[in-house]
């Protein structure tokens, strides 16, 4: 190649302080001439007369464009592309025509190449999307193989998912998953691989202060590069050796869920591009970790519902059994014991077969889930095996009853008179009801003679009086609490869940002082 000067200063010498590479490539492909960034990139000697692609361990073209050189030295125009040599480089290359100015040239003999090192790049952005596909993957859990696992095997499906993109894509070993208990701060893990196991069952809180990075990023919803272990204050030991660690928040439309933690035995292990490449997996754990809460809370609906189907179906049979067994019970007392002990059996059998599909309605929707839109369970776990008996003349009141009671755990019967109620009570005064609800207004009788007849039977009548409208023309409410009803033992229909649970609650734990039961009940009214 001719010395030219520029400024003073040999063109070659400008050319090989380039940080690309450059090269003079000749129409059979040969190099003429090379600077010494291309010479470095292919072997750190001369490649002056090889050929192109031979210098460059015959790169493979990526995507469809055509070879920039080929088009270059045909077209005449520029061309770019970009290679990938058998090394695990790409290389961004453009070919530009050297234009003859000989007089009659017309055809380009002489391409100038550029090439410039994009493999971080390219790898990165290979990376990214092969992180965005491991996130998809996350959250495809809705093929029909998925359904008919149980919510411990899917969350073992997605900590298997979990632990094997991120040892593949983040190239890590040691990886920490906690999520976050709103209401209460508390860290739970969810994954540990390589932590040790005292590391993993310490307990850490959403707090910036005294819980570990992991607190911390949990609290302030940031991410923590942890450089070297050794000097950072805040770091708690995952494992003996650990030497730099990168925590990132699980975020779910902008709230924290928990937080993912990796670490390593090499000091400053992680770099700004590792945190954003975490970050963005992060996500998609949080949209994962939200698919499978709603595929659970998806299931434990459609168990309400096929349970709720199944009571109203079989509830009011079932009490019109009970009922005929106590209606002849009364009438052979005394009189054929055996056929007696018989009813009894198909009293105690009715009440099993009751007992039997509330406990399999109950494995269907787990307990730990409430009534969309309604009162937790938990906080109702005292309702749980409680017999209550319901007394109304209409049949969507007693459905409704069921319903609403048995989703709490308790026991419901019904009778549709007072006569019914009272044969009810007697029959099973061996195991009484903790609750009876009864209507003000019944076919035979009020309410309040209702409540009558049973403390005649029963030391303590755990009653409440339930009416339509706040209408009680026989002052039936007046005159109960007169005889000892609680004073908040009244309910309104159609019932409110809110206020049904609070009186059966308040009820089943009232038991009044002996001085405050009348010793001599009012008089009846006609």
């Amino acid at each position: 190649m001719a010395k030219i000067s520029v400024a003073g200063v040999a063109a070659e010498d400008i050319l090989n302080c380039l940080p690309e590479g450059v090269a003079m490539i000749g129409s059979d492909m040969s190099i003429l001439w090379a600077n010494q960034c291309f010479e470095q990139w292919t072997g750190g000697v001369s490649r002056t007369g090889e050929n192109f692609y031979s210098a460059l361990a015959n790169p493979e073209l990526m995507g469809t464009e055509a070879c920039p050189l080929q088009t270059c030295f045909l077209s005449g125009n520029q061309a770019t592309s970009t290679f990938q040599t058998q090394t695990g480089h790409y290389y961004h290359v453009h070919a530009a025509p050297l234009h003859n100015t000989a007089a009659g040239a017309s055809k380009t003999e002489k391409v100038v190449v550029t090439l410039s090192d994009v493999t971080e790049e390219i790898l990165q952005e290979q990376k990214l999307a092969a992180i965005h596909q491991a996130g998809a993957k996350l959250t495809d859990l809705k093929p029909d193989e998925i359904f008919l696992m149980d919510v411990d095997q899917r969350i073992e499906l997605l900590k298997d998912n979990i632990r094997h993109y991120t040892q593949d894509l983040l190239n890590v070993e040691v990886i920490e998953i906690r999520l976050l208990e709103q209401t209460t701060g508390d860290l739970i893990p969810l994954l540990s691989v390589g932590i040790d196991q005292i590391a993993a069952d310490r307990r850490l809180m959403a707090s910036p202060q005294g819980n570990g990075v992991t607190g911390y990023v949990a609290a302030s919803g940031h991410s923590y590069l942890c450089r070297d272990t050794t000097k950072d204050p805040m770091y708690l030991e995952a494992f003996k050796g650990a030497r730099s660690s990168l925590t990132v928040p699980i975020l779910l439309h902008d709230t924290v869920i928990g937080t993912i933690n990796v670490e390593s035995p090499k000091l400053d292990s992680f770099s700004l591009s590792d945190q954003q490449f975490l970050e963005i997996f992060a996500r998609d754990v949080a949209v994962a970790l939200n698919t499978l809460e709603l595929l659970v809370a998806q299931r434990n609906d459609a168990a309400h519902q096929s349970f709720e189907a199944i009571h109203a179906a079989i509830a009011l049979p079932i009490d019109a059994l009970l009922l005929d067994a106590v209606h002849l019970m009364e009438k052979y007392i005394g009189h054929d014991p055996d056929t007696v002990l018989r009813l009894r059996s198909v009293l105690s059998k009715a009440r099993s077969v009751r007992k039997s599909i509330q406990s399999i309605g109950q494995s269907m929707a787990p307990a730990d889930v409430s009534p969309v839109g309604g009162p937790t369970i938990e906080g109702y776990a005292k309702l749980r095996g409680k017999r209550i008996l319901v007394v109304d003349a209409d049949e969507q009141v007693l459905l409704q009853a069921h319903a609403l009671l048995e989703r709490y755990g308790c026991v419901v019967e019904t009778a549709h008179c007072g006569d019914e109620a009272v044969a009810m009570v007697k029959a099973g005064l061996d195991e009484p009801y903790q609750l009876i609800i009864a209507d003000i207004k019944l076919p035979d009788y009020s309410g309040y003679q209702l409540m009558i007849r049973l403390q005649k039977l029963m030391e303590h009548v755990p009653m409440a009086l339930m009416t339509g409208f706040g209408y009680d023309p026989g002052h039936s409410i007046v005159k109960a609490r007169q005889a000892g009803l609680h004073p908040k033992a009244i309910l309104y229909k159609p019932f409110r869940l809110e206020q049904l649970l609070f009186v059966t609650e308040t009820l089943i734990d009232y038991r009044p002082e002996p001085s405050s039961a009348p010793t001599e009940p009012p008089a009846e009214s006609a």
